[in-house]
């Protein structure tokens, strides 16, 4: 199983890096299979305008294939943080990221769609920052009912759910603590408007009511997203 980790930019404002850059200097990092960049976009299943203040100036998904090559890219001074410091557009803020590394589950949409280097798609991000009152119980009912309605969606090219999990970590951020996040991934803005106003969507919130009991906040942000591939699958 893939690990993840997710990099959240503080909210509103521009990207504090120059993505293009920081996917070139990424490309040296031992381990690392793909880095995702998104960048937020309006919410096209809400009124057309700029993108929801609260959305984070930018998020970056690093993806291993083990957690020890993360936690050695993780290093204080390491190979993660360099790329960081290379691509900023000013000095680094350590307080401009949050940071979590989570454990990648891998669903297959019937239309599915392989993207190469340096594509884009659109994304929605879904973070469930918890906690529930049964975690177990909690995500047993997640996996077992939410993803299949998920791979129904109309033109969904990738589904990806994400647990949080434990690690070392060297970076200079405030770690978040999301029990749960997922993504589905979409060709385009059009293409992920068509699917949120679909019954499946309506199907889906049947099922987020019959969620078991759980507190925090849910937060979607629909991205524009960058990928760069590195290595491995």
């Amino acid at each position: 199983m893939q690990v993840c980790l997710f990099l959240d930019g503080g909210s509103g404002g521009e990207p504090p890096l120059d993505l293009h850059a920081l996917k070139r200097t990424a490309s040296e990092i031992d381990g690392l299979c793909q880095l995702v960049a998104h960048e937020p976009i309006a919410d096209p299943g809400g009124p057309h305008g700029a993108p929801d203040p609260a959305t984070p100036s930018c998020m970056l998904q690093w993806y291993f294939d083990d957690l020890s090559a993360l936690e050695i890219a993780l290093e204080p001074e390491g190979a993660v943080h360099r790329a960081l410091r290379g691509a900023a557009l000013a000095k680094l803020d350590t307080h401009g990221f949050s940071q979590q590394v989570m454990a990648v589950r891998k669903l297959a949409p019937p239309q599915a769609k392989a993207i190469s280097d340096h594509a884009e798609r659109c994304t929605y991000m879904v973070a469930y920052e918890g906690p529930a009152e049964d975690f177990g119980a909690w995500l047993a009912h997640y996996l077992t009912h939410h993803p299949p309605l998920m791979l129904q969606l109309p033109a969904l090219r990738e589904l990806e759910i994400y647990t949080r999990m434990d690690s070392r970590s060297g970076l200079p951020f405030a770690h978040a603590n999301a029990m749960q996040r997922n993504k589905v991934v979409f060709d385009d803005a059009d293409s992920l408007a068509r699917a949120l106003a679909s019954p499946v969507r309506d199907a889906m919130r049947r099922d987020f009511h019959a969620l078991p009991p759980y507190g925090g906040a849910t937060p979607h942000y629909p991205m524009r997203s960058i990928y760069g591939k590195f290595a491995g699958p």
